[in-house]
């Protein structure tokens, strides 16, 4: 009779479990490189799980494990017994011969703790999958979460020699001087500011700060304009606040420069449906990728990220706004969320190499006068994590016909590898538009 799943062992090797912690017995300095990789609950055995973690808090001790520190340790905390007893953990050392494969044993855990992983989630899923109430769109959701989540637990940290590190540097300077380029990241399409940036940087994350209703998402949707609908560099674009059907009234209006007015009355011209036509033309092929679900969770964000990272290639992302992505634990205190968004997004726009765009509420103390650093709303980690923090300025003045630009500026309060100052813009209110100042006319 065939074996059925239900009848197959987990996948495990309690060979290799015992070879790294009988190697780690031997030499205790190899402790540094697998705890990066390993933590206790990625053995199988119950066991080897006890004996490496009583390992774990040695290390944390400051004290040097061998077969007597750690039984010592496992009978502190009561777990000798769990752990096999004496015998058990005298046997591990006779298991290898010396410790120069570990970081090997411990890829074979690994592998073994990933392959159950997965099963795991395999079954969660089935079951999920018979129940029809759930919408097939929430399960695929759900498994794309679990997958990720779970690449992200494999993640390890890798040290580089600075021979490895200056290769790299040599080889992109080079790339920077063969190809000439006037900016060696994102062109924003604002010529001051990118001449302090140099264009948005891989790797970055940027912080755009303005109080409500002066026109942070405005000021998002030029930039965006320049690089997608111009330059066509693939961008992504999380509007957590406006509906995608919006965000393409707003853009077809700055492209156009049609009143946005005019656009949401349907009060056109001859005219204006010829210009309207052109830029329906300029936007339709447009690298432009926009997702508008209000209240994302932050996981969810992550995971589409990646998703327009790999199905679209894009280059650099924005986020419409900070303070409306929701976290796995919306009881926590806000600052602790707003941490814990702004580390994550540090972190993802690491993982992908592209820069990440965030716009952030400043809070309304001072109102009229120009926002600084110690007035972004949520937290301070948003200033420590940021690479770069601007702040979109203007005066509360109504626009009218005889007045329709207004004078605005952009404060690059920091940046960690360039110059600070101010960036002069033009606001144009008929179209929610921002320009470069000179361009005004």
């Amino acid at each position: 009779m065939e074996s059925t799943l239900t009848d197959k062992v987990s996948p495990n090797n309690i060979e290799a479990e015992m070879a790294v912690l009988g190697a780690l017995l031997i030499d205790w300095g190899a402790m540094g490189d697998v705890i990066t990789k390993l933590r206790p609950e990625r053995f199988y055995s119950l066991q080897n799980q006890v004996i490496f973690d009583s390992m774990c808090t040695l290390f944390k001790n400051n004290i040097r494990g061998d077969t007597l520190t750690l039984v010592d340790q496992l009978q502190k905390e009561g777990n000798l017994e769990k752990a096999g007893g004496v015998a058990y953990i005298a046997s591990l050392t006779d298991v290898v011969p010396s410790s120069a494969n570990v970081e090997h044993y411990a890829e074979i855990v690994m592998d073994r703790a990933t392959r159950r992983d997965l099963i795991k989630i395999c079954n969660e899923l089935k079951a999920e999958s018979y129940d029809v109430k759930t919408e097939s769109s929430t399960l695929l959701d759900t498994a794309e979460q679990k997958i990720f989540s779970l690449a992200e637990r494999n993640q390890t940290t890798e040290i580089y020699s600075l021979d490895r590190v200056f290769g790299k540097v040599i080889d992109v300077i080079d790339k920077r001087y063969q190809t000439k380029a006037e900016f060696t990241g994102v062109p924003s399409g604002f010529g001051k500011l990118d001449t302090m940036t140099a264009g948005f940087q891989k790797s970055e994350l940027i912080i755009i700060g303005a109080r409500p209703s002066i026109g942070k998402t405005a000021f998002a949707l030029s930039m965006m304009q320049n690089i997608a609908i111009e330059k066509r560099i693939p961008c992504g674009f999380f509007s957590l606040e406006m509906p995608y059907e919006s965000i393409g009234m707003r853009l077809i209006s700055q492209v156009a420069k049609i009143s946005s007015s005019k656009i949401r009355t349907g009060h056109l011209s001859t005219q204006d449906f010829g210009r309207l036509q052109n830029a329906a033309g300029m936007c339709y092929k447009a690298p432009f990728y926009i997702a508008d679900t209000p209240n994302m969770k932050l996981l969810d964000l992550r995971a589409l990220a990646r998703r327009m990272v790999v199905e679209h290639k894009i280059e650099i992302l924005f986020i419409d706004y900070i303070g409306l992505i929701t976290t796995e634990n919306p009881n926590a205190p806000v600052y602790e969320q707003i941490s814990e968004i702004s580390k994550s997004l540090k972190a993802l726009a690491r993982e992908l190499e592209i820069p990440i765009v965030t716009l952030c509420q400043v809070s309304r103390d001072a109102e009229g006068e120009e926002p600084s650093l110690n007035q972004l709303r949520g937290s301070g980690s948003i200033e420590q994590d940021a690479d770069v923090v601007m702040f979109l300025h203007r005066e509360r003045k109504a626009m009218t016909e005889n007045n329709p630009i207004q004078e605005a500026k952009l404060i690059v309060a920091k940046q960690r590898n360039g110059m600070t100052g101010n960036v002069p813009l033009t606001f144009l209110g008929a179209y929610t538009k921002f320009e470069n100042a000179m361009d005004a006319d």
